[in-house]
């Protein structure tokens, strides 16, 4: 593939020559071994900062240290020590941050989940969650774990690709076939008690059928077209790709009235296109039709409806017969009344939001107890980890690998854009759950799926960088 253009600051063109050289001693296996004990050091603290937090929730709520401290402490040292000593077998030049940041937002939504379990038993006499996510989580981490063991080389998704379109497809789809629906939207598909919500894993699919797509059809797709109003827009008979998946996303939209995954999957995909092209015309056609779609379902689809009423007067809620939820209202009062530092965990009231205060709306429980420090606290860490995913972009020579990475860092971008703009009214509620914080198993071992794909191309990466 032609590598003539320096997309982003190398994302198509590879590396720059000081990044390429940047602490490398020459002596590959020693600098592999420097960047796993940072991961180490890291990790201790994100351990330590999780016991931390549980001891700090018990404290608070029951004002004694809970016993079940021990019990936590060694299951975090176990989420970290396994994938660390994989990574040392299996990984050993991976990015030393993705693991440990991971690891730290895993924790921080264990401790808001047991917080949270005594104030919903008291309010709603709901079952315990903590003790569930913890087994998702367990669950995640062997997962990326297996990948990093059976996944040698990330280029070998590129054989599987249409299959892989085509397993998406089908799990996008599936929900809507499935009878009723829970709280207003189709997403999940129900095998008896359990519950599975394809979504979350369909994201990390697309990524690696349009990184692959684009790679074969880059330069068809960045030929020059007509200039309107200094946008240079793609030629009519290359706008067949984009007009697929804005349809599909619709149809996402309109079958299942499932806002989220509909604005990621389109999100996404115009993402990488300008990221593999470096075309503006595709940002402009895809905040047009994006535009032209939400307008149309908006006004004729009445769930999507409801919740752009829902956000555009939210306080209408407290109206009798009004029929708005008060979710969004009782967030908003949340993150006024926690103010710059909060009440502190275990002093408010995030049980007031309802149900929703364990998936997307926990990050009202971030923002009413430890305040606007706690909440950009918490974005700065998913920053953190948007950003390694592009620096393994930028690091990694392979095609395939740099959109795969793109890919990747967008969907986890996206959905952590939906979600928090959502939930502090910025945009309309999705409903779909906080990465890595929010209850949800099929959420946590997804992105925990992203996880492993991201630290084997940063492998691949640092293996091409200590050979040279």
């Amino acid at each position: 593939m032609p590598q003539g253009t320096d997309l982003a600051g190398g994302i198509m063109t590879g590396v720059t020559e000081e990044s390429a050289g940047a602490g490398d001693d020459g002596d590959g296996r020693p600098w592999a071994l420097r960047r796993r004990r940072r991961e180490a050091l890291l990790l201790g603290l994100a351990v330590v900062t999780g016991c931390y937090g549980y001891a700090y929730v018990g404290l608070s709520v029951t004002g004694t240290v809970p016993d079940g401290l021990p019990g936590f402490a060694a299951a975090l040292v176990c989420l970290a020590v396994v994938p660390h000593l994989a990574m040392r077998r299996w990984a050993p030049y991976a990015d030393p941050l993705i693991l440990p940041l991971a690891v730290l937002l895993s924790a921080f939504g264990l401790v808001l989940l047991y917080r949270l379990d005594p104030a919903y038993r008291l309010e709603y006499h709901a079952e315990a969650t903590a003790p569930a996510q913890l087994v998702w989580t367990v669950t995640g981490v062997a997962v990326c774990v297996s990948v990093l063991v059976v996944l040698p080389d990330h280029r070998r998704l590129q054989r599987y690709l249409y299959v892989t379109m085509a397993g998406a497809l089908v799990l996008l789809m599936a929900p809507a076939l499935f009878p009723g629906d829970t709280y207003g939207a189709k997403r999940w598909i129900y095998f008896g008690p359990l519950s599975f919500q394809p979504g979350e894993f369909v994201k990390t699919m697309i990524a690696v059928f349009f990184a692959g797509y684009l790679v074969v059809h880059r330069d068809a797709l960045a030929l020059s077209g007509r200039t309107v109003m200094g946008a240079r827009l793609p030629p009519g008979r290359q706008l067949g790709p984009i007009l697929a998946v804005w349809g599909l996303s619709l149809l996402v939209l309109i079958a299942e009235r499932d806002l989220g995954t509909s604005l990621i999957f389109f999100g996404l995909f115009v993402v990488m296109l300008y990221a593999a092209t470096e075309r503006t015309g595709w940002v402009v056609c895809g905040v047009l039709l994006a535009a032209v779609g939400a307008a149309v379902v908006g006004s004729l689809e009445p769930h999507v409806k409801g919740r752009i009423v829902a956000w555009l007067h939210p306080f209408d809620a407290f109206r009798p017969g009004s029929g708005v939820s008060d979710q969004l209202a009782e967030a908003l009062f949340g993150f006024g009344t926690g103010g710059l530092t909060g009440a502190g965990l275990g002093r408010g009231h995030p049980e007031l939001v309802g149900f929703a205060g364990r998936s997307d709306f926990i990050l009202a429980t971030v923002g009413e107890e430890l305040g606007l420090a706690g909440v950009m606290a918490v974005l700065m860490l998913y920053a953190l980890l948007v950003e390694r995913g592009l620096n393994v972009a930028l690091r990694s020579r392979d095609p395939f690998g740099k959109l795969l990475a793109v890919g990747l860092a967008a969907a986890l971008a996206l959905q952590v854009f939906v979600v928090a703009g959502g939930v502090m009214g910025l945009i309309p509620l999705t409903g779909k759950a906080l990465p890595f914080l929010a209850k949800g198993g099929s959420s946590l071992v997804a992105n925990w799926l992203m996880v492993a794909l991201l630290l084997r191309i940063s492998d691949g990466a640092g293996r091409e960088r200590a050979a040279r």
